[in-house]
């Protein structure tokens, strides 16, 4: 088993990792640094304060799957949601998606996590979920569905769970990140376990600009 040692100042964002069952508790303590593998010196785990606890960070923690969280200052006038986060976490657009809420057929809510680097092919999205017809769903629809606000949304820990496709690019990542259920707040994660915590299906709903 690897050990990991601490090494290389990072005082630049706050971020809290959930050890799961190797460590049994969310780390708390202030720690602006990142870690090191000692066996490979590379680069791998991050720690700093406690974020907030959300209805998405639950989800993930009781499911003892490894996930990260990083916070930022949200600005409320910033025009995207997702393409603010990628900017201030530093990320590429492609790797930061966004949870989106459509309506199948007029009859049934389901959830879309595209990219925020382009759009939600609505067509797509409807065979993707066995529907003939997709469309967004009102806003007071999506709120109400997942308990969470606009900009905040997590295909994580909805109130309602929801069918779910995710866009297939997202295996193209080792991790990716998700809204934590609220603005400013991100959670990173494997694909598969995004997947696996949703019950989604992945399949190309995205598309470009």
């Amino acid at each position: 088993m690897e050990e990991w040692g601490v090494g290389l100042s990072y005082p630049a964002k706050r971020i809290t990792e959930w050890r799961g069952a190797r460590h049994g508790a969310l780390d708390a303590r202030f720690v602006p640094t990142i870690e090191v593998s000692r066996s490979t010196g590379k680069m791998a785990r991050f720690s700093s304060t406690r974020a907030s606890m959300t209805p998405a960070i639950n989800a993930a923690k009781q499911a003892r799957l490894p996930f990260r969280v990083h916070e930022y200052v949200h600005d409320p006038k910033a025009e995207s949601y997702g393409e603010e986060a990628a900017e201030k976490l530093g990320l590429p657009t492609a790797r930061v998606f966004k949870t989106l809420v459509v309506s199948l057929d007029g009859k049934e809510l389901a959830v879309a996590v595209v990219p925020v680097s382009g759009l939600l092919d609505l067509k797509h999205c409807a065979a993707a979920l066995g529907a003939k017809k997709c469309d967004m769903a009102e806003r007071k629809d999506a709120e109400r569905s997942t308990g969470y606000v606009l900009g905040g949304i997590s295909p994580l820990g909805q109130k309602k769970r929801l069918r779910t496709v995710i866009d297939a690019s997202a295996r193209e990542f080792d991790t990716v990140f998700v809204s934590a259920g609220r603005r400013g707040l991100e959670i990173e994660l494997a694909p598969a376990d995004l997947a696996r915590l949703t019950g989604a299906v992945f399949a190309t709903v995205g598309r470009e600009h």
